[in-house]
């Protein structure tokens, strides 16, 4: 509540001063002063000492209220001071400090959730200009396009929309009909842009040697061109093509912070007029900015790539792990992919986020990596297993664990490893290999145990074909809150039958018929077992079994 106080404080005395000087100190003299307010009241003195031309009044005040700042920490009142010296430097065309201050303002604003303060006094800023008191307008304002900028460079990632920014913004500044942004291309040598305001966003390319921007590109020099036309550098035949006719042209560099040249600005047709050396300074100033955030915005571009890149071999590694599975026994190929399939539908069902739905997926798809360490006896033989080969065969759960452990993994993936290998965990304790109950068991984990025991019922293994489809449901329900969590069961029920059967056709590729999908599609499978236990909706039942009993007409329904 201070804080807003403070806030509030700041901003009617600002907004007065922004009115005239009369009511400023109309507001002064009604305010009861107070230390903690010393700091604001100078420095807004400074500003209007420095808009009347008494600098060296106005560099005491300032001086002042720095001093003040450092004896508190208000957020406030730094992001305050920060903005208005940069103003005072705007004016001052020192543009270097200008975005030193002005940053240091929006980074405190940013980091203390203040940003609507600092938008506050952006737009109180359009009713001040150097020399005087005026309300100014805002389009053409160079300042405001700075403070746009420099949000843009904090926050813009996506290089189109930011050249988009620059582009918009460089053109107000200076008051002309249109620019360009190119950005330098070092493996074609050629200048780009995907922003040519006025022309479309069809993406321009030319040698980096080629015309004015050429010429800009490779001297490092700026050109202003009062009349294109008496111009030799000037192609005519630009204007020709697309009825435009450009009479002013100013065309500068773009530099990175190492000062090498990374683009250029051309800025065409001065509104009125032509263009001016204080249209240069502006440019000069958002180019600076604007160089840092195009490079921060490439470096994230490719940095993007690389993630995407990580991912892809990520990917085909985990797909490589799982079919070595495949390859070792084939009678249950596809046991890992179909998992991956029922997880992802339970995940859907809760509505899980992107990111926690890879989790889960890639989890699925890894669960049974641990079966490379079981012993082929065992993995393929036809028939019921002794006691000793079934405590063999547990032994994959703790040996997936044990290999997944070992891969370097972000830290958001570093969950793959705890659900894939706790998919034989029951609910109530009972089951392997740490024997984790309720909520102990990861919920990846709990989605698989119910996932992995539904495919493995549904599917033909060695010493049995796949189970009814009444029993497997029952078995879903009856094991609830024992081997399964209830709500995971009662999630996966109210799946729709077709993405069900969608799932079985990767088995038995059989191609889904639209007359079946639209009946499959209305039902789940808790519906599905209430009309076979009743033995009504037979169309139902009839459209499930085509796909669930596939090319084994002796299986039951």
């Amino acid at each position: 509540m201070i804080t807003d106080i403070k806030k509030d404080f700041i901003i009617k005395l600002f907004q007065s001063l922004v009115h005239s000087e009369n009511d400023y100190k109309k507001e002064l003299e009604n305010l009861q002063i107070q230390t903690d307010k010393l700091s604001v009241i100078n420095c807004l003195n400074g500003l209007l000492n420095y808009l009347k031309g008494d600098f060296q009044s106005a560099l005491r005040y300032f001086g002042d209220s720095e001093y003040l700042l450092n004896q508190d920490d208000n957020t406030f009142e730094k992001v305050f001071y920060n903005f208005i010296l940069g103003y005072v430097n705007f004016c001052e065309k020192n543009n270097n400090l200008y975005m030193l201050y002005y940053n240091k303002a929006l980074k405190i604003a940013e980091d203390n959730e203040c940003q609507q303060f600092l938008y506050e006094l952006e737009e109180g800023i359009k009713g001040i200009k150097n020399g005087g008191l005026y309300l100014a307008s805002v389009k053409n304002d160079p300042l405001l396009a700075l403070v746009k900028i420099g949000q843009a460079v904090a926050a813009e990632k996506n290089i189109d929309k930011l050249l988009q920014t620059i582009a918009e913004e460089a053109r107000d500044a200076v008051q002309a009909d249109r620019c360009t942004v190119f950005l330098y291309d070092k493996e074609h040598d050629e200048l780009w842009s995907k922003v040519a305001l006025g022309i479309g966003s069809e993406e321009i390319r030319f040698n980096a040697s080629q015309g004015i921007a050429g010429t800009v590109f490779r001297t490092g020099e700026t050109i202003n061109i009062k009349d294109a036309y008496s111009d030799s550098r000037f192609n005519k035949e630009i204007d020709a093509k697309t009825g435009y006719v450009t009479k002013t042209i100013l065309c500068m560099p773009i530099r990175n912070i190492e000062q090498e040249i990374i683009g250029v600005f051309q800025i065409l047709n001065k509104l009125s007029g032509y263009f001016t050396r204080e249209d240069e300074d502006i440019l000069i100033s958002i180019g600076s900015s604007a160089g840092i955030s195009i490079e921060n915005a490439k470096l994230f571009a490719r940095q993007q790539e690389l993630l995407e890149e990580q991912k892809i071999v990520f990917d085909s590694f985990i797909n490589t792990l799982a079919a070595s599975i495949d390859a070792r026994d084939k009678i249950t190929a596809g046991h890992s992919t179909r998992v991956r399939m029922y997880a992802t539908l339970i995940a859907e069902q809760y509505g899980l986020s992107k990111k926690d739905l890879e989790i889960i997926q890639k989890a699925a798809a890894l669960h049974d990596i641990g079966k490379i360490g079981i012993r082929d006896s065992v993995l393929q033989k036809e028939g019921k297993l002794t006691p000793e080969e079934y405590q063999h065969i547990q032994e994959h759960v703790e040996i997936t664990h044990n290999i997944l452990e070992k891969i370097h993994m972000s830290d958001d993936f570093k969950m793959i490893t705890e659900i894939a290998c706790s998919h034989h965990e029951k609910y109530d304790g009972t089951g392997y290999y740490r024997h984790l109950k309720g909520e102990e068991i990861p919920f990846g984990g709990r989605i698989l145990a119910v996932a992995d025991v539904f495919d493995a019922i549904t599917s033909k293994r060695h010493y049995r074909d796949k189970m009814p489809i009444q029993k497997v449901i029952s078995i879903l329900i009856g094991d609830s809150g024992t081997h399964f969590d209830k709500n995971i069961v009662d999630k996966f029920l109210e799946v729709p039958l077709d993405k069900i059967v969608d799932v079985f056709l990767t088995e038995n590729h059989l191609i889904l018929e639209d007359s079946d999908k639209n009946i499959l599609c209305r039902y789940n499978l808790r519906v599905l077992l209430d009309a076979l236990t009743e033995n009504n909706n037979s169309e139902l039942v009839s459209a499930f079994n085509k796909y669930y009993i596939g090319l084994d007409p002796n299986s039951e329904g």
